[in-house]
């Protein structure tokens, strides 16, 4: 099993990896099929218009999380990397008084967002719970195609077929090109005794079979820059998020009360736990106010592991470069196993498949550049998931902002600690990494779905929205 660390953290937009970035995505492969000549398309018909319906948890909480609005940039030819966060709303304007999308290279299509926009909370798509319909229509309004996609967590996006794929595959071991395609956490640590090798080195070993070593660091670099500059402009930012609950951004405010306090040497002795909630705290204001983020693994868990990172730089005085590269590829090791073995997504397993594996990701990555050994790490993951499990995804008027926004920051402060648990420790505790995520997995299957990202249940009906 081989996931890149780059297919863990891919630089997008907010609010939600899931909602936002995926269908952005899949309008994206749409767009790419209707151009392409692997459909049946009849002689002389061209698509004259556009539609998609919206199924699950993106019917229910689409609006919320910007899905609506993703699609419509997606159809427009617009993706998540390139898209300018600070133009989105203009070009919706354009879209929705014209009625048509225009993507490069294609011709003008109609797409009224009133008419061709459904949001459909009656018929759930059976692959997963955040499924789309696209379909392209000619000039008689005569049905030409139709294809079906799911977002499953993360930015992942897969078609009808390729879920039903993964779904025959399972869990077994695929056939891999990389030297080290460990697909559990037990798996991992085999090859790490038998290799001698830390994770970090078996994850760039795997990656290096796909890449030079320059690309890698060029891109893991990238990666953190981005991370970085989120939590830069979250601290910088103040006012009011969209959406209408009226949440006020708080990091800036907090980061200059605890600025002032660092820089007189006032004594705080949650000083650690203040700075990372409020690096936490800044990156999600930024993803509720639709930023640039960086899933890790998703948009709605994107500030834990910048945070504990940002915390390592500042309390740790051994903190370098080469210690964030391993720091990334530990993180993404195991949150390549989390996905593989369960999921990451909070439309599937609730709140513990986001910021439970984030705290996990980010507990292992701190374990690993702390100087813990495999089985440190390893406990490192398992003391953060363990402490999420069964964490219900319940966001309050659909939006990624409560409890969102203060579970990252928990989540960080949970993944510190038990990062220096294990290190403290010798590896050897009585739950194991791998029954964790499996215990994840069976807790999210026997979840109501009320308290899987639909807004249903939870915090999201019992607090009353001004």
């Amino acid at each position: 099993m081989f996931l890149s660390v780059f297919d863990l953290f891919k630089i997008g937009i907010g609010p939600s990896s899931s909602h936002t970035m995926g269908p952005m995505t899949a309008a994206e492969r749409f767009l790419a099929e209707i151009a392409g000549d692997d459909w049946p398309r009849p002689a002389g018909v061209g698509v004259a218009r556009l539609a998609v319906s919206l199924h699950g948890s993106l019917a229910f909480t689409g609006v919320g999380h910007g899905t609506d609005r993703a699609v419509i940039l997606g159809l427009a030819g617009f993706n998540p990397l390139t898209v300018d966060p600070d133009r989105m709303d203009s070009l919706l304007e354009t879209i929705r008084s014209e009625r048509k999308v225009r993507p490069e290279g294609h011709p003008a299509y109609a797409f009224d967002p009133e008419r061709d926009l459904v949001l459909d909370k009656k018929v759930p798509l059976q692959g997963h719970a955040n499924g789309m319909a696209f379909s392209a229509f000619d000039a008689d309004d005569r049905l030409l195609l139709r294809r079906i996609y799911y977002s499953i967590g993360g930015g992942f996006v897969v078609s009808e077929e390729e879920l039903q794929s993964l779904k025959a595959k399972g869990k077994q071991q695929a056939p891999s090109d990389v030297p080290y395609p460990f697909n559990n956490a037990a798996t991992m640590l085999s090859m790490a005794a038998r290799s001698g090798l830390s994770i970090a080195e078996m994850k760039r070993a795997n990656e290096e079979a796909h890449m030079s070593a320059a690309e890698l660091d060029a891109g893991l670099d990238r990666i953190w820059q981005a991370m970085n500059s989120c939590i830069e402009r979250g601290l910088s930012q103040d006012g009011i998020m969209p959406g209408g609950l009226k949440v006020r951004r708080r990091a800036r405010n907090l980061h200059e009360r605890l600025d002032e306090d660092w820089r007189q040497n006032r004594p705080n002795p949650l000083a650690a736990n203040d700075w990372l909630a409020v690096y936490a705290m800044a990156v999600n204001e930024e993803n509720a106010g639709g930023g640039r983020v960086v899933t890790a693994p998703t948009n709605g868990a994107a500030g834990v592991v910048p945070a504990v990172l940002k915390y390592w730089q500042k309390f740790h005085v051994d903190a370098d470069p080469r210690g964030i590269r391993d720091f990334l590829l530990t993180a993404a090791a195991i949150g390549g196993i989390v996905k593989h073995n369960a999921s990451i997504s909070g439309a599937e397993v609730g709140c513990q498949g986001e910021v439970g594996s984030a705290s996990a990701m980010a507990a292992a990555g701190l374990a690993a550049v702390m100087g813990g050994n495999p089985e440190q790490v390893e406990n490192a993951a398992e003391i953060a998931l363990e402490h999420h499990l069964g964490m219900t995804c319940d966001p309050v008027a659909g939006l990624v902002q409560v409890p969102c926004i203060e579970r990252n920051a928990l989540g960080s402060v949970k993944a510190v600690t038990a990062a220096s648990l294990a290190v403290k420790g010798d590896g050897k505790h009585f739950v194991s990494l791998d029954a964790a995520i499996e215990t994840m997995r069976q807790t999210g299957a026997d979840m109501n779905e009320r308290y899987k990202e639909t807004s249903l249940g939870g915090l999201a009906v019992n607090v009353v929205e001004c």
